[in-house]
């Protein structure tokens, strides 16, 4: 996106910023590989949530690394994700080191979704790992500490917090006006060297220097979930080559349009998983092959 546009509503113009053409003779895994890694025993369906968003958007491969006590069940759910088990209940660094090893290649990653409260020194060696990679990071849920966001500080990555996640690593206190919390969030993301995709009712995106609103959505998206299900949207089209400012931007504003097709079609009584089933008929429009 150009710098001159330095406060931008979005629109379907940063779809086609974030989402490239497919090459027509491409091969399984140039289209994008995506690792979640999230869960707990209590929370088990934020990571599967997740990868739903990034498989939905249309990326090759997603992992799903999650404890060995609920990597059965998902499992089941479906047969399209690579589910990889750790040992340990929490993301200790034990768990880290198996998983680097195991992992293969992989374009982006969500850390933090369902992971529960828990030491960070395990989140911390994951991020930074993957970060010296080259992966891009994003940061959701509860790896949104800030020992954890320092780890990804300059590289290419997205936070994803709502008002009170953003206090938690920020010390800051957001108030109502769209306009002082854009300049508390500009402000924030030049901080932590990374974009911060900031949730409510209005998303504001921000790298430190541009700033995105977005106004899609619907109140039926208070849903429990959703959240995992953006974050996983944005960890795609970072995957699929888009820089993690127009990444978040396009990504708030898909899950957005989801979430209101869902409410057309089924009221204010839908779920996660229900907007999650949305995005392909959203995003199908801006489909390129070149």
């Amino acid at each position: 996106m150009p710098e001159e546009l330095a406060t931008v509503e979005t629109c379907d113009e940063i779809v086609y910023l974030a989402y490239r053409a497919r090459r027509r003779n491409s091969r399984k895994g140039e289209n994008g590989r995506v690792l979640v890694v999230g869960g707990s025993y209590l929370y088990h369906g934020a990571p599967l949530l997740s990868a739903l968003g990034a498989s939905k958007v249309g990326v090759d491969l997603v992992y799903l690394a999650v404890p060995n006590v609920i990597a059965a069940p998902i499992r089941a759910y479906s047969p399209t994700f690579i589910v990889l088990p750790l040992p340990d209940a929490k993301l200790t660094v034990g768990c880290v080191n198996r998983l680097l090893k195991w992992l293969p290649e992989v374009d982006a990653a969500v850390v933090g979704p369902g992971l529960g409260k828990q030491k960070t020194d395990g989140m911390k060696k994951l991020v930074r790992e993957l970060a010296l990679k080259g992966v891009k990071v994003v940061l959701d849920a509860d790896a949104l500490r800030v020992e954890v966001t320092q780890e990804v500080a300059g590289k290419p990555s997205v936070l994803t917090p709502h008002q009170g996640e953003f206090k938690r690593v920020f010390s800051k206190e957001l108030d109502e006006k769209l306009e002082s919390r854009a300049t508390a969030l500009r402000e924030a993301a030049a901080q932590a060297k990374s974009t911060i995709l900031l949730k409510g009712a209005v998303d504001i995106i921000s790298d430190g220097t541009r700033v995105a609103f977005n106004r899609t959505g619907t109140p039926a998206m208070t849903v429990g979930g959703t959240g995992d299900v953006l974050a996983g949207v944005v960890a795609a089209f970072l995957a699929l080559g888009a820089e993690p400012f127009a990444a978040a931007a396009a990504g708030a504003y898909i899950n957005g349009l989801a979430g209101e097709a869902a409410e057309k079609e089924l009221g204010l009584h839908i779920t996660a998983v229900d907007v999650a089933g949305k995005i392909p008929y959203v995003l199908k429009r801006f489909d390129r092959v070149g």
